[in-house]
């Protein structure tokens, strides 16, 4: 109950002072059996700890730890909570070897990306399963990270083979937080209170050098394009609300700094825990306020949760666990490439205030020179004016009965739902120009997720002289229904209705809605085995039937085969004092993904309506050729592994080595023109993963009042298309944007290949001649004739390297993560860099622009795109190498000790303060906000491309923690 504590040395001495005899000593380490000892009159207290043969509990069953053979990462609640987040995936980033996350945005309503063990699929969902107390979770990222007590990562095919079906992204099972233990009731409390502020900003032009260049490139208009004498344009600066009489600016602003914020976020987390001889409640009810360091972006929480156990006889266990979780948002669009805040910040030219005295909101119009810029709402404008409101409701939660039939042997059945309400309410004033203007946009939309399953199976474990068995057999039932409605309209009056009276607006589009449903039936079975305490063998195999696939393939079969030998517990070990554990494991297995959309096998038939004689009729046609063969995505996968425990687990290694091949890929196969169609989904192609997963932990120095322990993780993927189809034809997936599909999938190339041209330089005066056969001139762009592969948007490397010191009550934490082997596609270059006049830019345009004294650069010479037209295509100057050097998060505590308690009355109580996000280090040739992120939302293809990106902020947070 405090906070008092040692550790101890290599030979397990040690000493502690404590007062009275009821004090209890709690001895801990990880692996082993957490033992309570009343001190009493006692002086020296002795102890051999064992193993913990409970410590990994799974959806189905409990396994011992020593005794499982597949690959699981385990993340604890300290380790999630160590770095202070709204989101708990920001928590798990770097604890666990084998998982990439990538952080894409600094909006607190952006969704981290989860990627274990590579990308294995094209049309599919990518996505890991998440299973929360047993029931599959959607909108994990909103799960109020106080709540879990840990997070387990299944990442070979034995141990993700029980999932049969959805489990070839891996799966993350998470464990919540329920009642208390001991007789005892403890009152918790957990708060932290966030400063957050953008960390870096981009390079541009003031107001003097933004005008420098536009003069610039009416200077050189003329080679550019032909004009008779006296024909020439002219720039002026007469506009006496922007310019004084001399032609200077008024006004030089810094988009960056008037559309950001110091954001301030808090947290609240109260938690009651109780526990009793046959039975165990908790409470837990937190209240979660997160600022963007945009103006206006905000997300709020409010999440109730409530567990309950009993044994209410002795062949008799129930239970149940029910969360709300109610989120609140006005979001910032992240996605695509419009004329929104995250790309106006940068392009907004600052000649322009944000308000003229009068109070009018300036916009890239208000301007009486010629100047031709593009149209634009001034970035504060539209975070001050536009909403973008998100609602959502969950309820989650599920109940469950454990019969207790003879000694091992149990049957549990248990019912859970996941249901979500969402609405989104949008509307967009009538004076944003080039968004909404000039009658105002309002949309309202709703939907409702309901799921649910029923798992019934029966549990057996026993241990027979040598031999101990542990297996599960059941069956399970899941099904999902989607409904969802829309309404949109323009034409306001003015903007007092918004979304409120959406009646009011002369423009209305069709409403629309949908349905949809799918179910699933699954049986398993695992069986695993343990002789001797030295040879591990577990056997799983399931059988899922699935509505969203073909009629002559709705079911599909999944099994795996996982070996393990500890050779420590060998004879010929028992002289190796120094290795406490030394486990070698190998599985294979299939897993399949189900992730595609509904009714994708069936012919459906489309609805809608078409003018006939200027009067609207119903209308329908048919959306797609039936493929009744159409089956599972199916991923074999080898692993093989090492576990190792030194010196009293002073250090701990986890080594693996796998090898990923998904067949049978969900890609639409061509079909004759004659059918009426062009493409029919079916199953084909392959795609190839191979990668090392590395995890060490070491306790470099304990024992007295410091000690250091340090934790690093490296991960290593390879991916590779092996076949798409018949005759391996290059795909273009998108993302479709500048020069056509920014992606390629190309046999023996990974996914996510960039696609595009070479910059050579840029053509030179000597040149001139070379450069007209290609319709060039001295200036621009020297590229590569043909489109070819530029680079790649998923990392070799990712990994973190997280050191913890402790000294008496201080403790320090330093996570640094860091990534290697990755691009980053630029695409903001387009508009930033390969086309000037239209908005601002990146100071490289004035200041590594071509000239004829400086003719050696890769970036072209100024020109006035609305007067002479742009050269900007998709080459590999947009491309910078991605690898970076994070730190990310930097964490001080202190934590009271006993004699404060005492004092006090208090449990236990600890302050920290951090900074996350501190600083990154990067390649010079990246020019935005961080080099992780993307701006296509959840396209599979997105990672690492960006048009523009909303900036993550440095966060400085002060927390405190207390139990009563």
């Amino acid at each position: 109950g405090t906070s008092q504590g040692t550790v101890t040395d290599i030979d397990g001495n040690y000493s502690l002072h404590v007062t009275g005899e009821a004090t209890v000593l709690v001895f801990s380490s990880v692996g082993y059996v957490q033992e309570e000892i009343v001190v009493g009159s006692q002086t020296i207290i002795d102890l051999s700890m064992v193993l913990d043969v409970t410590s990994l509990e799974e959806i189905y069953g409990t396994q011992r730890k020593v005794d499982v053979t597949g690959s699981v990462g385990v993340a604890t609640a300290e380790d999630i909570l160590a770095n202070p987040s709204f989101n708990a995936l920001q928590g798990l980033k770097g604890k666990v070897s084998g998982v990439n996350i990538f952080s894409n945005s600094g909006s607190p309503t952006g969704s981290p990306r989860v990627m274990i063990r590579g990308i294995s699929t094209i049309n599919s969902s990518s996505d890991p399963l998440v299973v929360v107390d047993g029931v599959v979770m959607e909108d994990f990222r909103f799960l109020n990270p106080n709540d879990i007590e840990r997070i387990e990562v299944l990442k070979d095919a034995s141990a993700t083979a029980i999932y049969g079906a959805r489990g070839a992204n891996g799966v993350i099972l998470v464990t919540s937080k329920r009642g208390g233990r001991n007789n005892d009731v403890v009152i918790s409390y957990d708060g932290y209170l966030s400063v957050g502020r953008i960390r870096k900003k981009m390079d541009l032009l003031n107001a003097e050098e933004w005008l420098e260049v536009i003069e610039r490139g009416y200077e050189n208009a003329p080679k550019y394009k032909d004009y008779a004498p006296g024909e020439e344009p002219v720039l002026t600066r007469n506009d006496p609300n922007l310019f004084d009489s001399n032609g200077n600016p008024l006004y030089d602003t810094d988009w960056q700094d008037e559309a950001t914020r110091t954001a301030v976020s808090h947290n609240h987390q109260l938690s009651i825990q109780q526990g009793g001889e046959k039975s165990s409640i908790g409470a837990f009810l937190n209240y979660s306020d997160n600022q963007g360091i945009m103006l206006n972006s905000w997300m709020k929480r409010v999440n109730a949760k409530f567990a309950f156990d009993t044994d209410p006889k002795e062949w008799l266990s129930m239970g149940i666990n029910m969360m709300v979780n109610k989120t609140w948002e006005n979001e910032t669009e992240e996605t695509g490439g419009h004329q929104m805040p995250r790309r106006t910040i940068i392009e907004m030219p600052p000649i322009f205030p944000v308000k003229f005295p009068d109070g009018s909101w300036s916009n890239s119009f208000t301007i009486d020179d010629n100047f031709g810029l593009e149209a634009m709402a001034n970035p504060v404008h539209v975070l001050e004016t536009q909403e973008r409101l998100r609602d959502r409701t969950q309820v989650f939660g599920n109940a469950y009965l454990t019969f207790h039939l003879l000694p091992g042997l149990d049957l549990k059945t248990q019912l859970g739902i996941d249901s979500h309400t969402r609405e989104y309410k949008f509307y967009s004033p009538k004076d944003l120009i080039n968004i909404s203007a000039p009658n105002g946009r309002a949309e309202i939309e709703n939907n409702e997720v309901f799921y649910w399953q029923e798992e019934t199976y029966l549990s057996y474990n026993n241990t027979i002289g040598d031999h101990r068995i542990n297996s599960v057999l059941g069956l399970s039932w899941q099904e999902r229904t989607y409904t969802w409605n829309r309404s949109r309209t323009q034409g306001f009056a003015d903007d007092f209705f918004k979304y409120n009276n959406m009646g009011a607006a002369t423009i209305p589009d069709p409403p629309s809605s949908g349905y949809e449903k799918w179910s699933m039936n699954s049986y398993f079975l695992r069986i695993g085995y343990t002789y001797r305490n030295k040879y591990l063998a577990t056997i799983t195999a399931r059988a899922d039937g699935s509505s969203r696939f073909g009629e002559n393939n709705k079911y599909g079969y999944f099994p795996s085969l996982g070996l393990g030998w500890i050779i420590s517990n060998e004879g010929f070990m028992k002289d190796a004092s120094s290795i406490d554990q030394l486990k070698l494991r190998a599985s294979y297995g299939i897993t399949g993904n189900t992730e595609i959309g509904t009714y994708r096998s069936l012919a459906t038939v489309g609805s809608g309506t078409v003018l006939i004689n200027g009067e609207r009729a119903a209308s329908s046609q048919v959306n797609r050729l039936a493929n009744p063969e159409l089956e599972w995505e199916k991923t074999a996968q080898f692993d093989v592994g090492i576990n190792l425990e030194m010196y009293n687990s002073r250090i701990t290694l986890e080594l693996d080595y796998y090898h990923k091949l998904t067949s049978d890929l969900l890609l639409d196969r061509p079909v004759p023109h004659s059918t009426g169609f062009g493409s029919v989904i079916d199953n084909i192609g392959e795609v190839s993963n191979r990668g090392v997963d590395f995890l060490i932990n070491t306790k470099n120095i304990t024992g007295g009042a410091f000690q250091w322990e340090t934790a690093l993780n490296l991960n290593y993927n390879k991916n590779s298309i092996e076949s798409l189809g018949e005759n391996d034809e290059d795909i273009f997936p998108g993302p479709w944007w500048v020069s056509g599909s920014q992606i390629i999938l190309r046999v023996g190339e990974p996914l996510s290949s960039y696609y595009g041209y070479r910059r050579l330089g840029t053509w030179g005066t000597d040149e001139a001649d070379e450069a007209a056969n290609v319709g060039a001139v001295p200036g621009v762009a020297k590229r590569s004739t043909e489109k070819e592969i530029i680079g790649k948007g998923m990392p070799d490397w990712t990994g973190s390297f997280i050191n913890r010191l402790y000294y008496k009550n201080f403790d320090l934490t330093v996570d640094l993560q860091f990534v290697m082997g990755v691009d980053v596609l630029q695409q903001f270059f387009h508009s930033t860099e390969d086309r000037t006049g239209y908005a601002n830019g990146l100071s490289t345009i004035l200041y590594e622009g071509w000239t004829e004294e400086n003719q050696n650069t890769m970036v072209q010479q100024i020109r006035n795109a609305p007067l002479n037209g742009q050269n900007s295509e998709i080459d590999d100057h947009w491309v910078a190498d991605g690898s970076y050097l994070r730190g990310g998060l930097i964490l001080l505590g202190y934590t009271f000790g006993n004699d404060y308690l005492a004092k006090s009355g208090l449990k236990g109580l600890r302050v920290y303060a951090s900074v996350d996000n501190a600083f990154v280090l990067h390649s010079k040739d990246f020019k935005g906000y961080d080099p992780e992120a993307t701006s296509w939302g959840n396209d599979q293809w997105g990672q690492n491309i960006f048009f523009f990106q909303y900036p993550k902020p440095r966060t400085f947070t002060l927390g405190v923690n207390v139990k009563f």
